[in-house]
């Protein structure tokens, strides 16, 4: 249920920056999301669908675009992306590390018309 809060922020964040730049509408909107956000695709479509009909960017599409996780070694420094959830570093073995990719969400960009 958090992607219909995300969603509603997606929508009012695109509609002040199109309405900002005098555009008639949005045709595209591209996500980030990293894997650790834990927003379903899916569900942010279907609701985004629901909410945008009146809306500058109604009939929008979304693009997206997943990031993978990624951690940096608290111990060895190295950095890698963990398998299914393999939390330990090939280089050194110490378990876990800062996470420096994964957990972005955000509007990269919309494309609109004039």
């Amino acid at each position: 249920m958090h992607e219909l809060a995300v969603t509603e922020d997606i929508l009012r964040i695109v509609s002040e920056y199109a309405e900002r730049g005098k555009a008639k509408s949005v045709t595209d909107i591209y996500l980030v999301i990293g894997e650790l956000s834990s927003f379903v695709d899916d569900s942010v479509q279907f609701y985004f669908n629901m909410m945008s009909p009146d809306t500058i960017a109604a009939g929008a599409t979304l693009h997206f675009q997943r990031i993978k996780t990624r951690f940096r070694c608290r111990n060895c420094g190295q950095e890698f992306e963990p398998e299914e959830r393999n939390w330990i570093c090939p280089a050194c073995h110490a378990l876990g590390g800062d996470v420096i990719a994964g957990k972005e969400f955000f509007v990269e960009s919309i494309e609109v018309t004039s």
